[in-house]
């Protein structure tokens, strides 16, 4: 039996953050993916950008995305970056990690982890 899946409409707003007196604050994006790990036989894709948080201070991510659909099914994954991580030749990058939303015909939750991409500026 063939069921279509109709992606779901992402509604987004831009984002400006203002400093006390008023200036405009940098802020960034980080994009991240991976798959899950493999139970009740099968394993999810994900991937997406983090919300924006402000350029040069210290800082962590918050994170959303619905998994790939395998046997049958999704799971959202959402968190908290870790803190920045600075590379080598310059930018930064969050390691990210947690269990996705359980579900399934047989329920059950996947663990994912990984790191992020370098930053982005987000405008």
């Amino acid at each position: 039996m063939f069921i279509p899946v109709i992606p779901a409409l992402i509604h987004s707003h831009m984002l400006f953050i203002s400093s006390w007196d008023g200036r405009p604050v940098n802020v960034h994006v980080h994009p991240f993916k991976g798959n899950t790990s493999l139970d009740v036989g099968h394993y999810h894709h994900y991937a997406g950008l983090t919300e924006p948080a402000p350029s040069g201070v210290p800082h962590v991510h918050n994170y959303y995305a619905e998994t790939s659909f395998n046997d049958q099914h999704t799971h959202l994954i959402r968190g908290t970056t870790g803190p920045a991580i600075p590379l080598t030749g310059g930018g930064h990058y969050h390691h990210f990690e947690g269990y996705t939303t359980v579900n399934g015909r047989i329920p059950h939750a996947h663990r994912y982890s990984g790191n992020t991409g370098d930053e982005k500026e987000y405008r």
